[in-house]
């Protein structure tokens, strides 16, 4: 099996996973009682209506009398078309308010993310070619400073600090603002910092232990008695080796940040992002924006794995595809 056929058979075991994750999904809701249809029968008990008729004309307009089956195939034609149905909370379509959230996460994840792939290695090599030296120590403590503590506790401190105190940064997210700005820059760099200084601690100890692992090798002696510079030799003979299993610590630690810190993240600095509109769904218990947002969260989890395996692949020629 060669690489073109692996990657095809990895991108059809992420679609049969998002299927069953969508199915699962499905049975769940159906299983489920339907707020609205509750609500429906007790505004007409209220009202000193039939709260039956109530009933069967809610589930009558919503599709619910249908057969499971029937359900079912509209069900995953709505999801494969990206048609969610209607968000109560945003008084509009679910897929509109999330291609709005994701535009407001995308301009701090982005830089968050290039800075997290480019800082991490790059402290990990650094503290193993230092190892056991003060900066070594330094860099260490360092980046597991910011992997220890809290993310939403650390982001509160720092927006008291530069945003109440030093009045350097809008403690308020202004929406208004150009997205490739200097206002917008000083808004978002902040969470930015909070979320990079909580996603470098795991990737930098795997890079410090691969490093350390391949900086004694017998290549490196090699290409030092060669006459090779000790940076070309670390980014050649040391980056790329680690990167291997680096690339699954990557993928797994920002995905959990994105998934889960994000969240507070937002709710911290006021980012009307895909955290926070999930955050405001669960508490006005809009079910077609929950279910919008963890349908979201779950094909970003998908694809990020997928990416991972491919990413793991090619940076390691050794391995068979015969035998994945």
């Amino acid at each position: 099996m060669g690489l073109p056929r692996y990657v095809a058979a990895r991108v059809v075991w992420a679609a049969v996973v998002s299927l069953v994750i969508v199915t699962i999904t499905f049975g769940l809701m159906a299983a489920a009682p339907n707020p609205a249809v509750q609500e429906a029968a007790t505004q007409a008990a209220l009202e000193g209506g039939d709260p039956e008729e109530a009933v069967e004309r809610e589930r009558e307009l919503r599709g619910l009398d249908e057969p499971l089956h029937v359900r079912y195939a509209d069900f995953l034609r709505g999801v494969y078309t990206l048609n969610w149905g209607w968000s109560d909370l945003q008084n509009r379509p679910v897929s509109e308010a999330l291609s709005e959230a994701l535009f407001y996460t995308a301009q701090y994840s982005v830089p968050w993310t290039v800075l997290t792939l480019l800082i991490g290695p790059l402290i990990g090599v650094y503290s193993a070619a230092n190892m056991y030296s003060w900066r070594d120590h330094l860099a260490t403590g360092v980046a597991f400073f910011g992997y220890a503590i809290p993310n939403f506790f650390f982001g509160i401190i720092l927006l008291l600090l530069f945003g109440v105190y030093l009045e350097w940064i809008p403690v308020v997210y202004n929406t208004d603002v150009a997205v490739f700005s200097l206002e917008n820059a000083r808004q978002l760099a902040i969470p930015v910092f909070v979320l990079v200084t909580g996603s470098i601690g795991a990737i930098m100890r795997v890079s410090r232990n691969e490093s350390a692992e391949f900086r004694n090798a017998d290549f490196m002696k090699t290409a030092k008695a060669k006459g090779v510079s000790p940076l070309r030799a670390y980014a050649y003979h040391v980056m790329r080796p680690t990167m291997v299993p680096l690339s699954t610590t990557v993928v797994g630690q920002l995905l959990a940040i994105f998934l889960g810190s994000s969240l507070l993240v937002e709710v911290v600095f006021g980012i009307p992002g895909l955290g926070r509109l999930t955050f405001d769904a669960l508490i006005a218990q809009d079910t077609n924006l929950v279910l919008g947002t963890t349908l979201l969260f779950t094909f970003v989890a998908v694809v990020g794995n997928l990416i991972e395996d491919i990413v793991f692949t090619v940076l390691d020629p050794r391995i068979s595809y015969d035998d994945r």
